[in-house]
């Protein structure tokens, strides 16, 4: 209860730390994510040779992961573009409504990050993917005060998402299908492990069964992916309401 209790002081007084941003707490981002950013990589192999199915060159692959940089959406993407003629209202708006939990998350950085240059925030938060924002949520709230640490962190989880994109997409008429290697469970394993990673007691159950739930039910009732959004909204309310308390 005391760890418990002395993280959430940490995050909550966040504006109080002394904020630095150097290549030591960059580094340090990087070597903590590296064992995540081996699972990001098989995830990104699926990727790459799903890409070659759906008849993207590797150029299209390649600057798809580089610029876009966000797995979830590309895999919808993906499942959209053997749609002919291609469905591009279709692809952007649903890409749109996957990638608004970065609303969610990028809120959640405002008590550190708003102490930055506008260069530094926001060069940072392009490599802030699911990943990244918990490794270095788990970091900040802990106590750490180098906000280096989401580049970091980001920078090696682009690295081997790139990188296997392209080794996927030269594998992909190796490998048909990549359930048979195991590789479609690599993108449930590495959110299980930012999970654990994420708990900090049974004050986190309630909210995880609530955002749960809602997810669960915005699937079931509602079209697209609005369920990522819809659970991490009934998360992250259930939290500020107990926090409120």
């Amino acid at each position: 209860m005391e760890k418990v209790n002395s993280i959430e002081n940490a995050t909550a007084g966040g504006k109080d730390r002394a904020i630095t941003f150097t290549l030591v707490g960059a580094l340090l981002g990087a070597r903590r994510t590296i064992p995540v950013a081996i699972g990001v990589f098989a995830v990104g192999l699926v990727f790459g040779v799903l890409a070659r199915q759906a008849h993207l060159t590797m150029l299209e692959s390649f600057l798809m992961s580089g610029l876009v940089f966000a797995g979830a959406s590309q895999f919808v993407a993906l499942s959209l573009w053997v749609t002919v003629p291609l469905p591009v209202i279709a692809i952007i708006l649903t890409t749109l409504v996957v990638n608004l939990r970065h609303l969610l998350m990028g809120a959640s950085l405002r008590p550190w990050f708003s102490r930055l240059s506008p260069l530094k925030a926001y060069a940072s938060v392009f490599f802030m993917v699911d990943e990244s924002w918990a490794m270095s949520m788990s970091d900040f709230g802990a106590g750490g005060c180098d906000m280096a640490f989401l580049p970091g962190s980001g920078v090696i989880l682009f690295v081997a998402w790139v990188s296997s994109t392209i080794i996927g997409h030269t594998l992909g008429s190796s490998i048909q299908d990549p359930a048979q290697w195991g590789l479609d469970f690599a993108f449930t394993a590495v959110f299980l492990a930012l999970l654990t990673g994420m708990w900090k007691g049974k004050s986190d159950l309630l909210l995880w069964v609530v955002a749960a739930i809602g997810a669960v039910a915005a699937a079931h009732w509602l079209p697209g992916k609005w369920y990522i959004l819809l659970g991490g909204l009934a998360g992250s309310i259930t939290g500020a309401l107990t926090h409120a308390k």
